[in-house]
């Protein structure tokens, strides 16, 4: 009898739908990969046969083994002992992640990869360039800075990766890629991985890329959708304590709560391990060793609460990480998609819970209307909430206390009597003021102390740790999370609709469909030097790093309407900066951060803030240790970028 299509499902595909070379499919097997991912399958062929493309697809769907696949059987030649494949990524974390990653795929073909990023010694990293390193996984910054010296040769390269290129040119790197990428071959293959498609990355695969194909996948917004959304309204005063409330209620197994500042993120996480939460922080502030300590206590399970801005998180991958609460809302929608695309992956559900503000009401509907997101709002949790919320501790205290101790059957048929009788409660009442007597109390506090400090569920670390990564190991039983009505429509689950870029319209078409972006001013490479400080955290925007904030600056506050600032006097520059009223942005602040670093009144002029824009007179001798006292800096929630102005003297 011949079986129906309902009795013989389709059997998942295995990696013999990839023609692999013997040794990298045993190395696959040895990773405990089972089946290749749809970015995994839809990316192989056209890079093999040496395509540009496009990727769209989130965190967590397997894009790292989708470029380093062909990379290690095909593009990469064992034969030859030079860098031909260069991966660049926005963070150190991610660099070290993925390089290990490809190594372990190459590893029965004997493919030498290195890491490259700022914070570790350039004399080891110089030698395992001369020892022959054949894939070179970097920071933008660091392998910028091995170009300069002239300790990477860039001329056998034949593919380029950008992982994560959205997140590169949201972080300020778009210099950076220009000048790698004008010292790279031009015949060299190029692959961009993204997790969304703004016009800039449009405009850097038109600019560096011959003919890309657009593979659109999974992207964030994706993830975003199929998660479920929550505001808690907050009022002024004491934002902790409304924050532990909701912790209290919602009680998430593991969670990233995101803030916008660096200050923030150390008295959130301070204030809730007052209140005996599992918590700890991660920001720019914080030493090497400390972050892979903490990135380290999180990803393996040992770390509840994660309080971290968007930079310092990025390159986290937590496969199994249930909530995103952002405290501080963020200041665009494509923020949020990012943040709020780290949970429900692999088939789990999902939670984004946003605390907002009356500032932030504007934002909630930009997301609505940009990305058909709408959160359902909440109110704080009331006494009665965390009454019950106590109540239900005292009540898992008696769960833990009789769960693995057998029942009398004599005792069960009793208890079904007292709960059929009609004065149940009271009975039941008295009987549980007799257990706990007067220790009650304690009991209660005791159980409310063990559930803010527990861990989540401890993960599997080591080289074994990927087989059950989020990229590969999506639970068959794993329940799919809630589908969402007002959701915008999208593709089937592992579904691919590739198609090549759209060519650039004719310049007068351009400027009817949309505003021409600036041009870019042309970056000749020879220009570049290197950062003096070993940080690819923050763009490289100005010669000399080091970070400066000015006392006793004079000061002043745009109108929308003013026309454009004055003309600064001939000793003086005038800084751009972007950041304005939009953001929050008082001159004070601006004052603030440049005096901390001791630069004086006389070396600073005039500050005048507009809506989305700011402009410092600074003295030219003193102009390079402002641009790099604000650049990086977070005000308002958006990452600074300060630079000449335009058109100035």
């Amino acid at each position: 009898m011949t079986a129906s299509p309902t009795e013989t499902p389709a059997a998942e595909p295995t990696f013999d739908a990839l023609p692999l070379g013997a040794d990298v499919r045993r190395a696959i097997d040895a990773m405990g990969y089972r089946s290749p991912t749809p970015v995994q399958r839809a990316v192989f062929e056209p890079a093999v046969e040496g395509r540009d493309l496009v990727v769209q697809a989130r965190t967590g769907t397997g894009k790292t083994a989708a470029f380093a696949l062909p990379i290690v059987d095909r593009i990469v030649r064992a034969s030859v002992k030079a860098v031909q494949a260069l991966v660049l990524c926005p963070t150190r974390e991610l660099a070290l992640q993925v390089s290990r990653e490809v190594e372990q795929i190459g590893q029965f073909r004997g493919a030498k990869v290195v890491a490259i990023y700022g914070g570790a010694p350039m004399t080891r990293q110089i030698a395992a360039l001369e020892a022959g390193a054949q894939i070179v996984v970097g920071t933008p910054g660091r392998v910028l800075d091995h170009l300069r010296h002239g300790t990477l040769d860039p001329s056998g390269i034949r593919v380029l990766v950008l992982d994560e290129a959205d997140e590169m040119l949201s972080m300020g790197f778009a210099r950076e890629l220009n000048a790698i990428l004008e010292a790279l071959p031009k015949n060299r293959q190029g692959l961009f991985f993204s997790a969304t498609l703004p016009p800039d990355i449009e405009r850097l695969a038109h600019n560096h890329l011959r003919a890309p194909e657009i593979v659109t996948l999974s992207s964030d917004q994706v993830g975003a959708l199929e998660i479920a959304h929550y505001v808690y309204v907050v009022h002024g005063g004491d934002k902790i304590g409304q924050l532990v409330r909701i912790l209290e209620v919602e009680d998430p197994e593991s969670a990233i709560i995101f803030c916008n500042t660096r200050d923030e993120t150390t008295r959130v996480s301070d204030g809730l391990k007052n209140r005996g939460f599992d918590a700890d922080w991660l920001n720019g502030d914080l030493p090497q060793t400390d972050r892979e300590r903490v990135m380290n206590a999180t990803k393996e399970g040992r770390l509840r609460f994660l309080v971290a801005t968007d930079v310092a998180a990025r390159g986290i991958d937590i496969s199994h990480l249930t909530h995103v609460i952002n405290y501080d809302f963020p200041e665009t929608a494509e923020q949020y998609v990012h943040r709020t695309g780290r949970t429900g992956r692999a088939g789990r559900t999902g939670t984004a819970i946003a605390l907002v503000g009356p500032k932030d009401i504007g934002n909630v509907y930009l997301l609505r209307l940009t990305y058909k997101i709408r959160p359902i709002e909440k109110q704080i949790p009331s006494a009665g909430e965390l009454k019950t919320r106590a109540e239900m501790d005292l009540v898992q205290v008696f769960v833990e206390a009789f769960a693995n101790r057998p029942a009398h059957p004599d005792d069960l048929a009793l208890a079904r009597r007292v709960l059929t009788h009609d004065d149940a409660e009271r009975i039941v009442a008295n009987l549980l003021r007799d257990h706990l007597g007067a220790r009650g109390g304690d009991v209660g506090t005791a159980a409310a102390e063990a559930r803010r400090a527990r861990n989540p569920q401890a993960q599997p670390v080591g080289p074994g740790a990927h087989a059950v990564s989020s990229d590969h190991a999506a639970p068959r039983d794993a329940p799919s999370s809630p589908k969402r009505q007002d959701a915008a429509p999208r593709p089937p689950a592992g579904s691919v609709d590739r198609k090549p870029a759209k060519q650039e319209p004719p310049r007068d078409s351009d400027r009817r469909e949309r505003p021409k972006p600036p041009p870019e001013r042309p970056t000749e490479f020879t220009a570049w030097a290197p950062p003096k400080e070993p940080d690819d955290e923050r763009p490289i925007l100005a010669s000399g790093e080091g970070e400066s904030r000015l006392p006793g600056v004079t000061v002043s506050s745009e109108r929308e309407d003013d026309s454009a600032p004055t003309r600064a006097a001939v000793d003086f520059l005038e800084l751009f900066v972007n950041v304005g009223k939009r953001e929050g942005v008082r001159p004070t602040d601006l004052q603030r951060l440049l005096s901390d670093k001791g630069l004086s009144s006389e070396e600073v002029g005039q500050i005048r803030v507009r809506e989305r824009m700011s402009y410092l007179n600074v003295r030219k001798e003193a102009f390079d240790r402002a641009v790099a006292a604000l650049s990086g800096q977070v005000l308002g929630g958006r990452t600074m970028v300060a630079e000449l102005a335009r058109g100035r003297t």
